[in-house]
């Protein structure tokens, strides 16, 4: 049995022990020569706890689920209102009381006898008529107990309900936000592998004496992607060993005019990271930074330190802002995913002024 039942029971154990004792509690000091024993063993007694236990366990688990939570109010009205009439006329606290009057102090001479509800004269007198009959006399205290049972268990069913309700709503915001991030990492792969195996191919079709070297640091990266990107976070080492295996495939391909400045600072041990986060910016810094005419410097740091990592690049733009519109798409992914990743734990700069392009993110570690 699971521990939230087992729970659950001790805690409906309790409570029917609780209401079964008041009774008792009530009635003790009123007793005359009788005692707790002759309440417990008569039938009122358990007339009047079962009547109630029944009648909550039957609205709570039966009624409410059954009707009231599935709209079905007329019938659940209707219902209430046969239990009411029931508890009206059979009057289960009275009934208690007349199985232990036997036991009490007998009222004094002329007080209101409540067995015939009628004056007892003094002088030994026949006692005066009651003004109606006694099967239209009304026990509140019956009333008032059926009406609490009822509230009892309609509060205890609608704040389950309502619990239920929003761990529902969580996990399925939790399903969602899981879908999504997938969703994110398959854009993120293809375009990535797309990209590197565009420039070993370049290589390949000029006869390049670094192809194969090439393959090498591509089947290093593929390594990364496959076996690691599917965790949400990896060792930081693993992203700055598949930034730095990008960075050396897209040296082969590049001119004596682009000057890429590659630094790693701090201390990389006992820190982790979001897979192919920074990958992102790196790729769009080989695509639009880079120039055959012109001279270009690349810059890309990464510094790790006790609280933080931060991830810096920047390159001049050689292409018409209008084109890189592709870039921001891989761009708007990396947000998404820090927002799912590091919520409030991230900082993200990105600048496109006088020609030059830089980010700056910053994560808490």
């Amino acid at each position: 049995m699971p521990y939230s039942r087992i729970s659950d029971f001790f805690i409906h154990l309790f409570a029917g022990l609780a209401f079964l004792t008041l009774p008792l509690l009530f009635m003790s000091g009123r007793m005359g020569n009788g005692g707790l024993l002759s309440i417990v063993s008569s039938l009122g007694y358990w007339i009047f706890g079962l009547t109630y236990i029944g009648i909550f366990y039957l609205n709570a688990y039966w009624l409410i689920p059954s009707l009231y939570f599935k709209k079905k109010y007329l019938f659940y009205i209707v219902t209430i209102l046969i239990l009411f009439v029931l508890v009206m006329y059979g009057r289960p606290f009275e009934q208690l009381l007349q199985h232990q009057r036997p036991h009490f102090n007998p009222p004094p001479s002329g007080a209101f006898n409540p067995d015939h509800g009628a004056l007892h004269q003094p002088g030994g007198g026949p006692p005066q008529e009651p003004r109606g009959p006694r099967s239209m006399r009304i026990d509140i205290v019956s009333i008032f107990l059926y009406i609490m049972t009822i509230a009892l268990g309609m509060a205890i069913q609608v704040t389950r309900q309502w619990r239920n309700s929003l761990q529902q709503i969580a996990r399925a915001e939790a399903d969602r936000a899981h879908a999504e991030l997938s969703f994110l990492k398959a854009q993120i792969n293809p375009h990535f592998l797309f990209n590197t195996l565009n420039n070993i191919y370049s290589l390949a079709t000029t006869k390049n004496e670094k192809t194969a070297d090439s393959i090498m640091k591509l089947s290093n990266i593929m390594r990364y992607v496959t076996d690691d990107v599917s965790k949400h976070f990896v060792p930081l080492q693993l992203e700055v060993d598949c930034i730095h295996d990008l960075i050396e495939l897209q040296r082969l391909r590049l001119n004596k005019k682009t000057q890429v400045d590659f630094s790693v600072k701090g201390k990389l041990e006992h820190k982790t990271i979001v897979p192919l986060l920074f990958i992102t910016f790196v790729e769009n810094v080989f695509k639009y930074g880079i120039s055959n005419h012109e001279h270009a410097i690349i810059t890309i740091q990464l510094t790790a330190d006790e609280r933080s990592i931060t991830f810096y690049c920047h390159n001049k733009i050689f292409i018409p802002a209008g084109t890189l519109q592709r870039a921001g798409i891989g761009i708007a992914n990396a947000k998404k995913r820090l927002a799912h990743l590091y919520p409030n734990k991230h900082l993200l700069n990105i600048t496109n002024e006088n020609g030059f392009f830089s980010v700056e993110l910053i994560v808490l570690a």
